[in-house]
């Protein structure tokens, strides 16, 4: 298996993705993937009581061999994709370089699946006349809009970066 940010294989380990995935969501505040991901935890057998824990910012119903992985996801999702590079450190030293560079993975597709969760909610909640304080109609559209040429270019990006070689982390 080659190191890139989908080779930990989280088909043995699914709760453990679904925790990454409600521990970022929590952090985003994204209503329709906090729906989507406390399905897909239902469905991978964790307990209600965990899954509202983990959608309220509290990781205490997590195994402390998960709670590296929590955290960081929390941390990289509170500094909007910039952590410290001490954190990133930690991950790898704690997992491994493979298994870190999954982590990183599962914590960036659920950041980009907030981004355009959050536009979704809002356009809808404007279309029923709900009032949506923190957003305009403008960026609804926008990011809504933006998946079409982002998923192209973002594949090109990662081919350059791959070719290139360049960092995977942003540090603050």
């Amino acid at each position: 298996m080659t190191s890139n940010l989908s080779t930990i294989d989280f088909g043995q380990q699914p709760q453990f993705k679904e925790r990454i995935m409600l521990a970022v969501t929590e952090v985003n505040g994204c209503e329709i993937c906090s729906y989507g991901h406390t399905k897909y935890a239902l469905e991978q057998g964790m307990s209600n009581e965990e899954i509202k824990s983990l959608l309220t910012g509290n990781a205490e119903k997590v195994s402390s061999d998960e709670m590296p992985a929590i955290i960081f996801a929390q941390h990289y999702a509170d500094t909007e994709g910039h952590p410290s590079e001490e954190a990133w450190n930690r991950i790898v030293q704690e997992y491994g370089n493979e298994k870190a560079l999954g982590i990183l993975g599962a914590i960036r597709m659920i950041m980009t699946g907030n981004a355009y969760g959050i536009a979704i909610s809002a356009f809808k909640d404007r279309i029923k006349g709900k009032k949506v304080k923190q957003t305009s109609l403008s960026y609804e559209l926008k990011i809504i809009l933006s998946l079409f040429p982002a998923l192209p270019l973002a594949l090109i990006h990662g081919i350059i970066s791959t070719l290139l070689r360049t960092p995977l982390i942003d540090f603050k």
